[in-house]
């Protein structure tokens, strides 16, 4: 019988790893718009599918903006902002912000 480690105990372990803390580290922002559409979408309550009709597009096309794995355009945050009644802000921060936290 195989025996499974928590993924809070991994992730620790491999946070000891520098390689791996940078490659995640460069992934934040990417972490941060995924979690930015899927909780919009949660916001309102709303379903992949619905989005999607909202936006005039496809669910695999939400699922693609909610994986962030490629930078959308302006005018598909904008098309998404509309499909879930919310308003896009786009700001700037300076990198020692953003270690702060």
């Amino acid at each position: 019988m195989r025996q499974y480690i928590p993924v809070e105990e991994a992730f620790a372990e491999w946070r000891k790893d520098p390689v791996f803390v940078a490659e995640y580290d460069a992934l934040e922002d990417q972490f941060a718009l995924a979690s930015a559409f899927i909780q919009a979408r949660a916001d309102v309550d709303m379903t992949q599918e619905q989005v999607a009709e909202a936006m005039g597009t496809t669910r695999a096309a939400v699922i693609r903006l909610e994986g962030a794995k490629k930078m959308p355009s302006t005018r598909t945050l904008e098309r998404f902002a509309k499909a879930t009644g919310t308003k896009l802000r786009i700001r700037f921060e300076r990198e020692s912000a953003r270690a702060e936290g």
